[in-house]
């Protein structure tokens, strides 16, 4: 076991976990966090998307222990206290249908508009293209994007 000090949503916690354990895994059985959803196991949908330290990453290609000192955040920390400009964005555009993908697809644009808050949608969906969404055909989601952005949601 390896003893791991990981900030999660705002929530400092230490833990001891075995080091083959993926962060998605820890996310969800350990903490309870079952916004971050299970999707394909290798990395190819996205749906598992959280950010860390600011970074979209895919959980279940991180291990826990590659976690330890940093800052997770999953769709239940983004919003604080009200829906984040991005989850109302997705709500209004009616970007999700099943909704599986949305909260990976969420974190993930707001990683692209932190770097970039005033993004085409050309460089919204290269900003996306690691996650897949198999309901949408995407055109509601990069519409989501671009109103987060007019909204701010990337400063």
């Amino acid at each position: 076991m390896t003893q791991i000090n990981v900030t999660v949503d705002g929530v400092s916690y230490v833990d001891d976990v075995e080091p083959r354990l993926l962060l998605v895994h820890y996310l969800r059985d350990v903490l309870g966090k079952t916004g971050t959803p299970i999707g394909c196991d290798t990395s190819n949908c996205g749906a598992c998307t959280v950010l860390m330290d600011g970074v979209s990453v895919k959980s279940c290609s991180v291990l826990a222990v590659q976690a330890d000192g940093t800052e997770i955040t999953t769709i239940e920390g983004l919003a604080n206290g009200e829906w984040h400009p991005l989850q109302k964005a997705f709500h209004e555009e009616h970007a999700l249908q099943c909704g599986y993908c949305t909260p990976g697809m969420i974190l993930a644009s707001a990683d692209l508009l932190r770097d970039n808050p005033n993004p085409t949608d050309e460089q919204i969906r290269e900003g996306l293209e690691g996650n897949l969404c198999r309901c949408t055909g995407y055109e509601h989601i990069v519409r989501a994007v671009r109103r987060a952005a007019q909204a701010g949601a990337g400063q």
